[in-house]
């Protein structure tokens, strides 16, 4: 599945999940976003194909500050959540996702 195929059939919803994604700090700055957004995506859509999505709508700023569909992995300074668990710890750009998720994108925190 890829992206365009999620855009073509936004039209049929009994194939579409919805989601919910929050963008936090200077992520939604750098994006210049309202701080969430739904996203319509087809039913088994996996994180990758969300952020293929979300790289096509949003543009350069997504692709140089989050991911960048050609490198196949996130920016190694953000976090992605899903439902309050770092998709990481799930099935990374491969965790499936279901109608009404909540996804939060962050700055992750360095320091000491």
């Amino acid at each position: 599945m890829y992206a365009f195929d999620v855009l073509r059939i936004e039209s049929r919803m009994d194939f579409i999940l919805k989601v919910t994604m929050e963008y936090l700090s200077y992520v939604r700055q750098a994006l210049g976003v309202k701080q969430e957004e739904n996203v319509n995506l087809i039913n088994g859509a996996l994180v990758r194909d969300l952020l293929c999505v979300l790289a096509e709508k949003h543009g350069e700023p997504f692709r140089k500050h989050v991911y960048d569909p050609r490198g196949d992995k996130m920016k190694p300074n953000n976090l992605l959540i899903v439902n309050g668990m770092l998709v990481s710890q799930l099935n990374g750009a491969e965790t499936k996702l279901k109608d009404g998720d909540r996804l939060a994108l962050m700055p992750a925190v360095h320091g000491g």
